[in-house]
């Protein structure tokens, strides 16, 4: 009933917007997350927004894929915080957190969260990554930070290579300017190739709701379309495929098998979300694959209480392979 409420609410309010009714709110105001919002300083005035839930022997850092923020975790907290307990948080320029001219490469996002991490002074981590942020959460591990016991990669970015034509097709395609000339009804596709089915669940529609918000928000969706590009280049540029073996500590994998977005079916037509699965099952040595179906690249949104299920199977016998 309260997330009915919520999606009518941001329908309505998003309809007056764009008919003029009313001025456009502000992007970050009009965020409403599921949980307290907290805020951390980094150095270099990196603001983080995260929430934490929960309590248990290990925390799980969730961190967020590209275009995405914090509330993509709402169901999979909702089903670990009684285990475990979780943080989520906003990259910067994301969500809640500050906003910066940064350079948005995987070292980037991985110093901030190894920055974020250690201000808090956790232990005994578990990161989580979705997408991108598994491929910044890979970047961290590569680092061997000795709070770091265990990884969960959801649908994670990384695995699948690129070639260097390739890299240029999407630095080509991927530019601030092509972004910000997305019609509605683009990213609206945009979001429901993320979910099975190619359909964008009702329970999900406030993520839509909430880009086209930003869009109205001239200044915060100019910042979001130079940011984006960045992102994209940052994860091609920075690739960690070569160095899957030197990882030392136990990851879960978990792919949806009706991934829609990885692998890139445009660039790689004869390879199957399976297949990159089981490559990233044979380059993180002691890895465990699980693969969930119905189930698109939105992982922890759609498949939430399996995810739950795996990762109470993988951590009771966590342990360093080194």
């Amino acid at each position: 009933m309260v997330k009915h409420i919520r999606f009518v609410f941001f329908a309505l309010s998003l309809s007056a917007q764009l008919a003029g009714q009313v001025k456009p709110i502000q992007y970050m105001e009009s965020l409403v997350y599921p949980y307290p919002v907290q805020r951390i300083q980094l150095p270099e005035n990196r603001e983080i927004a995260y929430v934490e839930e929960g309590k248990g022997p290990y925390t799980l850092v969730m961190v967020h894929g590209l275009g995405s923020y914090l509330p993509v975790y709402t169901k999979l907290i909702n089903e670990l915080q009684g285990d475990y307990r979780c943080i989520a948080l906003d990259l910067p320029n994301y969500g809640k957190s500050g906003r910066g001219d940064y350079a948005f490469s995987m070292s980037f996002f991985a110093e901030t969260l190894d920055a974020f991490i250690k201000e808090l002074k956790l232990k005994k981590v578990i990161l989580v990554g979705h997408s991108m942020g598994s491929q910044v959460a890979l970047t961290l591990a590569l680092k061997k930070p000795a709070y770091l016991k265990g990884m969960v990669l959801l649908a994670p970015a990384g695995i699948e290579t690129f070639t260097a034509e390739q890299k240029s097709w999407y630095a080509s395609v991927m530019t601030p300017q092509l972004v910000k000339a997305t019609p509605v009804a683009q990213i609206e596709r945009n979001f429901e190739v993320n979910f099975h089915g190619n359909k964008l669940p009702e329970d999900a529609r406030f993520m839509l709701e909430d880009r086209l918000r930003m869009r109205a928000d001239t200044q915060e969706y100019d910042r979001y379309c130079q940011m984006i590009p960045k992102c994209v280049m940052g994860m091609l540029n920075e690739p960690v495929f070569d160095r899957l073996p030197d990882l030392d500590v136990p990851a879960l994998i978990v792919f949806g098998e009706e991934d829609g977005l990885i692998p890139n079916r445009l660039l790689h037509p004869g390879l199957t979300t399976r297949q990159v699965a089981e490559l990233g099952r044979e380059r993180i040595r002691g890895s465990v694959l699980k693969m969930l179906s119905p189930c698109g690249h939105f992982v922890p949104w759609e498949c939430p209480e399996g995810i739950a299920l795996a990762v109470r199977e993988f951590t009771p016998g966590l342990k360093r392979k080194n």
